[in-house]
């Protein structure tokens, strides 16, 4: 029997053509059925079974510093951690005076919240190098509940905060949140009610906020891309810089608050340049010429130097005797640190009658601390090689606040700024968190005094130094933009957002970028036409490869993302506008080419010579099909809903009433079960889904070369 194709065909004497591939079948698993009791039964059993093992990685799950202390590596990490948490610790004793100001407290509550959150987070935190304790952004929201408070309370916001803390000897015996009155009963002052309206918004936040590590909504930090977490990080610098040059200058300036707050701060700078306190902008300059000569050589020979030179310390320590023994702040009107008072306040539970008052307040400020808190552990644990579980994070910065809120403090997350500082003086564990409470502890108990004469603007150019960092993202913009221009507009939106708007909005429409970007990738797709290589079974596209061999009769077309209710109509518009065949216009000219034949047949009474134009105008309506194939590969479409199903029987349908079959290829489990379950297979057609290329176009043209060889026979 003859092997050779017949006459005029490429079939076979089997029928076959020369390219078939049979197909192949898999045998697929049953699936059981989702069965919410058994599921839910499981869950239980699981969470909720007792054993000396379930408890231990409850504990440990709860405590990840009982996991990492033991193994801590004393030689290696004791000097970093010391080194770090001594200079946070100092950083922290003014910027505390200053943030609880912001918060309508007094000094010291600042210092009890950055203590407590301090040693909380210690036990609790996953992030080895962020600081948590007050943050400008959040004591301001905290600021702004307290205020509301005060005046519906009728207390006169234009009274100054009465100073109540006496000396650190008779604190306790003489001070109380909740003064006594003995006629008329217990009286709270101004001062006294700011902060027990802060600490009970603190306790709510926090409530709030370990609620939702209960609920596993840990996951949304994972929308939080590292373009995102960058833009918002250098955003944040900006406006940290900016709070930092009026203590460089000496100068005063109205707070401001809201949308454009940057900008309005650096009007008034301008406006009061003239007041420029020379003492403190020659001692700005000098620390400056120290700090950033000294810093690069700290990162040019970080793999040299055990340690990185403590070169902070230095400065605070030089500078405060300089400014003490030089009487700066007598002479010339320096600003210092000032007095800070000492010692200890008893516990004293928030107020629950407010909690409906603060409720919603406290939302917010705990959505905005949490979102800190993970963007900052998650860029820093990147920058580092080690990882933090979002959910535990949640509990920690939860907890940083309900415990403290007994203690007359206010909420507290992760703040850029010092974050930055400890990460660049050497930080390596938590154990610098200890060293850092230490220090606020020294300074409540015993050595407040000595800080009396420390130049704020000392402590401003520490910061400033730091941020250096983040600034320098913008020298990565032209690579960045080379990479992908979208994460660079994500970057950039978010940046400015952070810097123009605020804070803790450029972090939100930082997200809401992002996610739209993702919705017009999905909704703007790249398309395309495939084409063999040369002996082999691969397909590529034509439009990015050249010298690929195109399959008479056979168009591949691949659609590179989810086909859904978004993209729906892109996908339906690519195909036709790839293919120069759009089945609806194609119907819609045959139509009209027979209405015109059977309108000429009755005005001319001529059947015959209009039938042949009639047939001339289909002729010429079918002459564009190229193709009597269509394969889609299927294989980078991840998923497809209700409409994207719809869509595709609309083009199966419309290609088959001109001829032209429609075959799928490469289709994942979930594409191919929800074509399923759509109907999208009609009865007796499961041949229209293959699991390669190849094995679709060698159908395609097997059926084909079939129709014309029965054609063949039939003319024989």
């Amino acid at each position: 029997m003859t092997t050779e194709p017949y006459e005029g065909t490429n079939i076979l004497p089997n029928g076959r053509c020369p390219y078939h591939t049979d197909k192949f079948l898999l045998e697929e698993r049953e699936k059981t059925g989702f069965n919410f009791k058994t599921y839910l039964t499981r869950k239980l059993k699981k969470n909720c079974a007792c054993s000396s093992a379930k408890a231990k990685d409850l504990v440990f799950g709860l405590f990840p510093v009982l996991e990492w202390l033991p193994k801590y590596k004393l030689k290696d990490y004791i000097l970093g951690d010391a080194m770090s948490g001594l200079i946070v610790g100092i950083l922290l004793v003014p910027q505390s005076i200053a943030y609880s100001l912001l918060a309508g407290q007094e000094p010291i509550f600042g210092l009890y919240t950055s203590f407590f959150a301090c040693l909380i987070y210690f036990l609790m935190g996953t992030s080895r190098h962020i600081s948590v304790g007050i943050f400008g952004v959040l004591c301001l929201m905290v600021g702004e509940v307290v205020e509301r408070e005060l005046q519906a309370a009728g207390y006169d916001l234009q009274d100054t905060v009465h100073v109540v803390l006496h000396q650190a000897g008779d604190l306790n015996s003489t001070y109380s949140p909740l003064m006594q009155n003995e006629t008329v009963g217990p009286v709270c002052d101004r001062s006294c009610y700011a902060i027990t309206v802060g600490a009970t918004v603190t306790f709510m936040a926090g409530v709030y906020q370990v609620i939702m590590g209960l609920l596993q909504v840990g996951f949304i930090s994972v929308y939080l891309s590292d373009s995102l977490l960058s833009g918002f990080a250098t955003g944040a610098s900006f406006t940290i810089l900016t709070s930092q040059v009026k203590y460089l200058l000496g100068i005063s300036i109205p707070r401001s608050n809201g949308a454009g707050a940057l900008i309005f701060t650096w009007v008034s700078i301008f406006q009061r340049i003239h007041l420029t306190n020379i003492c403190d902008l020659v001692t700005s300059i000098l620390c400056l010429l120290v700090l950033v000569p000294t810093k690069e050589l700290n990162e040019y020979y970080k793999n040299k130097l055990k340690a990185p030179i403590p070169i902070e310390l230095f400065v605070v320590a030089v500078a405060t005797l300089v400014s003490h023994f030089g009487h700066l702040h007598e002479k010339f009107g320096s600003s210092v640190a000032g007095n800070i008072p000492t010692g200890f306040l008893m516990p004293q539970a928030p107020d629950w009658s407010l909690i409906p008052n603060v409720a919603m307040g406290a939302f917010s400020i705990a959505l905005i601390g949490f979102a800190i808190t993970v963007s900052l552990s998650e860029m820093f644990a990147k920058k580092h090689g080690y990882e933090v579980r979002a959910n535990q994070e949640m509990y920690a910065i939860g907890f940083c606040n309900i415990i403290p809120s007994f203690f007359h403090c206010f909420t507290t997350s992760a703040a850029l700024a010092k974050t930055l500082v400890k990460e660049s003086t050497g930080c390596k564990t938590q154990v610098s968190a200890i060293v850092t409470a230490l220090v606020l502890l020294l300074v409540l108990l015993v050595i407040a005094p000595l800080f009396y004469s420390l130049q704020k603007c000392v402590l401003g150019v520490i910061t400033i130094v730091n941020l250096r960092g983040a600034l320098r993202k913008f020298l990565d913009l032209p690579k960045m933009w080379r990479l992908s221009r979208v994460d660079t507009a994500i970057w950039l939106v978010t940046m400015g957002a952070s810097a123009l708007v605020s804070t803790e909005m450029g972090l939100l429409i930082g997200v809401c970028f992002s996610m739209l970007c993702v919705i017009l990738r999905s909704q703007l797709p790249t398309s395309s036409l495939l084409g063999r290589v040369e002996q082999s079974e691969i397909f590529e596209s034509l439009s990015v490869y050249r010298n690929l061999n195109v399959i008479p009769g056979v168009h591949v077309f691949r659609f590179e993302a989810p086909i859904y209710y978004v993209n729906k109509q892109a996908f339906k518009s690519t195909l036709y506008k790839l293919t120069r065949v759009n089945p609806v216009l194609v119907k819609a000219a045959e139509k009209k080419a027979e209405k015109q034949r059977q309108k000429r047949e009755k005005v001319e009474g001529s059947a015959h010579f209009n039938g042949k134009q009639a047939e001339v105008s289909l002729q010429l309506v079918k002459e564009p099909l190229s193709f009597h194939t269509l394969v889609i590969d299927c294989s980078a479409v991840q998923f497809i809903d209700t409409g994207g199903i719809n869509t595709m029987k609309e083009v199966f349908k419309d290609y088959k009433e001109i001829g032209i079959r429609v075959l799928l290829a490469q289709c994942n489990a979930s594409v191919l079960e929800s074509l399923r379950h759509g109907d999208y297979f009609s009865k007796g057609e499961d041949n229209r889904s293959f699991h390669s290329l190849r094995q679709a176009v060698s159908f395609a043209l097997e059926e084909h070369q079939k129709s014309d060889y029965h054609i063949y026979q039939e003319e024989c």
